[in-house]
């Protein structure tokens, strides 16, 4: 199987597919990102559905990129006969879902070939294929896919297959629609003309892109990375655009992340106002207001694209996991999980809306105080924490900083922005729940803080201590935890969550380090004044990101491989708001922008 590593993103803002080096498209779930997979060769092999467009007999490509600042994905290969050229994308979405592929021969003659395995549901139905006037149309159920192209493919084994030659300066399309079996075909598309409408739309994007220093470049493809994980009729960002991938090769640890998180709020948001994208942002947080809106107890760690709460798990036994990880499964039964800090979460974003943009204080300020007096109930409760931990529930220090952020924003909504609410209640139950975490999260002897109450584990989460303001960034307890965690948490330099080995985590097995953790020791790293040790890090952490600039969740150093769903959205924004924050020379609050003084220089 391929790697992680070895796979692109491309997308139209409704789903997103991955292009490996050997020219497969071996995931794509259509016509959403959390629709059933129609190729899902990624989680099993070939016969669970892929898209193969290479040179005949080659395995792997010479070298691939984005054009410039798209989603557009140029693979180039050499051959003993010449080079050829494909192009990979997906229009942004007009009412049915387009994958368009685009032959150029550059040089020599190349023979190709094609093989169209299509499989709905994730693998487990194969189509009704026949030919139509156009070329081939698939139909399963509710699915229709439809294949028009410039060559002649035929059926063998159920699938399609073809062969051609393309030299120098010819071209050969090929686009597939798909649309619900319901419906009358959808129009067909002209590959060129879709090519320059694509294209203009990436570079439109990306040139509103206020990113600048020295790590623009990696800034502004992890920006539009987060654009094109994007669900763009309601504005919600997925955690990633895949299921399953393992953290563990041959373990369990295998979760669904085509989901929204509300624990990634506030990155979100500042990462996408750092950046420029105020559009984006305040689509993001009119989803979450939409997602929490009723009963503040009834609030989730994660929603669907819509904001829908119901995301049952199961598991999918006919698929044999990446590179034999099992289960593979869909929906994520965290969801039901009682996780403290996502009601920190929640008020800390929407601060950092107030205090950057123009918002609708009355509407959201209901609903925060509502959230907040919820919140003054269950602060002292053991939680599952923001591991989704399936063991026991304890009392995280991390989810208690959380619930710490949350009464302090909305003291500060208060008394510095005016709004209605008892301060004084709300300032005296910070203060306990600070008390609270000083006496029992804080290990005196050895100067740093602890995973949860009565424990001697370190967790990287403790490294967002300073990050939301719950001490100074060079208080000598931050300090004494920044290097506790450098000493007793870190693989190769890198950070780990947590060791599950210790940590009760409810699983067998262990995992990569965590990529967005070792950021956030970068940033604690600045915020310490230790700006050459962040600048090395940070440098490091950029060699992690696989050649068209993508990081996945996690990364295994033993074997230098990228593990965890790809691509990771907490893994770029991090990466996000760590490159400016370097190059600006100070680490910012979470509830506070990111300067944006850093275009051009």
């Amino acid at each position: 199987m391929s790697r992680i590593e070895d796979y692109a993103i491309i997308g139209d803002l409704h789903t997103a597919a991955l292009v490996g080096r050997d020219g497969s498209i071996d995931w794509l779930c259509l016509p959403n990102f959390d629709s059933p997979a129609c190729f899902a060769a990624l989680l099993a092999d070939p016969e669970a559905g892929r898209w193969l467009l290479a040179p005949k007999g080659a395995t792997t490509c010479a070298r691939r990129q984005y054009r410039d600042n798209t989603l557009v994905l140029e693979t180039e290969w050499e051959t003993d006969d010449g080079a050829v050229r494909v192009l990979d994308f997906m229009p942004p979405r007009d009412g049915v879902a387009d994958l368009v592929r685009i032959v150029e021969g550059v040089r020599g003659s190349v023979t190709m070939a094609l093989e169209l395995v299509l499989r709905f549901d994730y693998g487990h139905v194969v189509p009704w294929v026949r030919r139509s006037d156009r070329g081939l149309h698939a139909v399963a159920g509710p699915d229709s896919v439809y294949l028009a192209s410039d060559v002649p493919v035929h059926g063998e084994h159920m699938r399609t297959v073809g062969e051609f030659t393309v030299g120098e300066g010819e071209r050969a399309s090929f686009v597939l629609t798909w649309g619900p079996s319901h419906a009358q075909q959808p129009r067909t598309v002209d590959p060129d003309k879709v090519l320059k409408g694509t294209t203009d739309y990436w570079t439109g994007w990306s040139s509103e892109s206020k990113a600048g220093g020295p790590h623009k470049d990696a800034v502004q493809r992890s920006l539009i990375t987060l654009k094109a994980l994007t669900y763009m009729p309601t504005g919600g960002i997925v955690a990633a655009a895949t299921t399953s991938l393992p953290e563990q090769i041959g373990g369990p640890r295998n979760w669904d992340y085509r989901y929204c998180w509300l624990r990634d709020a506030t990155w979100t948001l500042q990462s996408l106002m750092a950046g420029g994208y105020t559009d984006e942002a305040v689509a993001w947080r009119n989803w979450l207001l939409r997602a929490v809106a009723g009963d503040p107890a009834d609030l989730q760690i994660m929603y669907s694209l819509h904001g829908a709460r119901r995301l049952p798990e199961a598991e999918l036994g006919w698929l044999s996991g990446y590179e034999g990880s099992k289960p593979v499964r869909t929906g994520n039964a965290a969801a039901g999980q009682f996780q403290l800090d996502v009601w920190g979460e929640v008020l800390d974003g929407l601060a950092l809306t107030r205090n950057t943009l123009v918002a609708d204080h009355d509407e959201s300020w209901d609903l925060q105080t509502a959230i907040m007096e919820h919140l003054e109930k269950i602060w002292d409760q053991p939680d599952n924490g923001l591991w989704e931990m399936r063991g026991p529930r304890r009392h995280f220090t991390h989810s208690k900083v959380m619930a710490w952020a949350g009464a302090d924003r909305m003291v500060k909504g208060i008394r510095k922005s005016g709004l209605p609410g008892p301060a004084d209640r709300w300032a005296e139950l910070r203060d306990r729940i600070h008390d609270d975490v000083m006496r029992h999260g804080f290990d005196e002897k050895r100067n740093t803080f602890v995973q949860s109450y009565g424990s001697d584990e370190l967790d990287a989460s403790l490294l967002l201590i300073p990050r939301v303001g719950f001490l100074p960034k060079d208080d000598p307890r931050v300090i004494g935890t920044i290097e506790a965690i450098q000493r007793e948490l870190t693989e190769d330099g890198f950070v780990l969550r947590y060791r599950p080995e210790a940590s009760d985590d409810g699983l067998p097995g262990r995992e990569g380090v965590f990529v967005a953790c070792s950021f956030w020791l970068v940033e604690a790293l600045i915020g310490a004044g230790r700006h050459d040790e962040a600048g090395e890090l940070f440098e490091r952490l950029l060699t992690l990101r696989n050649d068209v600039g993508l990081f996945s969740e996690e990364w295994y150093p033993q074997a230098s491989r990228q593990l965890g769903n790809t691509p990771q959205a907490f893994s770029h924004f991090a990466l996000i708001t760590t490159a400016l924050q370097l190059h600006q020379g100070d680490a910012a609050d979470s509830d506070a922008p990111v300067r944006k003084n850093h275009q051009g220089q």
